[in-house]
């Protein structure tokens, strides 16, 4: 699951395959793929709209860097050039003013996402890469509309980035056969395993994850066993790094209910029906570690 270490992110530093990389939304996995851009040696551009989401990011990749550093994974002279590489950007345009690749992480909205691609594409030239973080949504229908939809595709990183070796690079029916190879090289750049899937909704990961993540919390609907041991069944049974109820609180409820309401909406299989114990711990802001409440109790740490 790890990105590979410091020999091989001093590897990466020399050749940057874009001048620079701009990251469009500063949660989690905003920050986090700012955190590997930055690390593997990009120029990188972090941009919120909302200034203090912003400061918290960057403190955010900040404390995670340190974290890093303690545990011998990244060197302090690492860490202070790829600190150095990462710039906050409250206005879009310098964001991404000298950016060859647009990455969008904003919440997945598919009317708040191509809003956002359109004000990019009046910004950037049109041979700049365009790729969105989305775990679920339509690539074709964001990339409708859009000059040059050819160079548009998915990047659906995984959480917590700098951690997680998977990079689904997602191929829409317009995408480029040069876009889909720069996105596969960026993504070995930043020390990832990627695999290409087609644009279809759930891509492969979240379509499997959802599914079994919406059983297990059946089962604790329905008191087959407590929300800890059915991780450890699906943990020392086969082998998951992590059970699904508490990838289900990392992720957070509300965007695991948004998946699984698309999903169910398109696919209109009753796998993907959002159990009403999720729909009420939603409504009960039980958000999971986000929110210090989901199927565990989270301290924040």
């Amino acid at each position: 699951m790890a990105t590979g270490g410091k020999a091989a992110a001093a590897a990466r530093v020399p050749v940057p395959l874009f001048a620079g990389v701009a990251v469009l939304g500063a949660g989690a996995m905003g920050r986090g793929i700012a955190h590997a851009a930055a690390t593997a040696g990009y120029p990188t551009w972090l941009h919120d709209a909302d200034e203090a989401q912003l400061r918290r990011a960057t403190a955010g990749v900040e404390a995670t860097m340190d974290k890093g550093v303690q545990l011998g994974k990244l060197g302090t002279a690492e860490r202070d050039a790829a600190l150095a590489r990462i710039r906050a950007a409250p206005r879009l345009a310098d964001a991404v003013r000298h950016a060859g690749l647009v990455v969008e992480a904003v919440p997945e909205s598919l009317e708040l996402k191509r809003t956002l691609f359109g004000a990019v594409a009046e910004l950037v030239p049109r041979g700049v890469t365009l790729a969105t973080n989305t775990s679920s949504l339509s690539i074709g229908a964001m990339a409708a509309g859009l000059p040059a939809p050819e160079r548009f595709a998915g990047l659906h990183f995984f959480n917590p980035v700098h951690r997680m070796a998977l990079v689904e690079v997602v191929r829409g029916p317009r995408t480029g056969p040069n876009t889909l190879a720069r996105c596969l090289a960026f993504a070995r750049d930043l020390g990832k395993e990627p695999i290409v899937v087609n644009d279809s909704p759930g891509f492969a990961s979240s379509r499997l994850g959802v599914a079994l993540g919406l059983e297990a919390i059946r089962m604790v609907e329905a008191g087959v066993a407590s929300p800890a041991d059915i991780d450890k069944a699906m943990e020392l049974g086969y082998r998951h790094a992590m059970g699904p109820l508490r990838v289900t609180d990392l992720v957070g409820l509300d965007v695991r209910l948004g998946i699984a309401r698309h999903l169910h909406e398109t696919l209109g299989a009753g796998a993907f029906r959002p159990p009403a114990l999720l729909e009420r711990m939603v409504a009960e802001g039980k958000l999971g570690k986000k929110s210090g409440q989901g199927f565990y109790t989270w301290d924040g740490s």
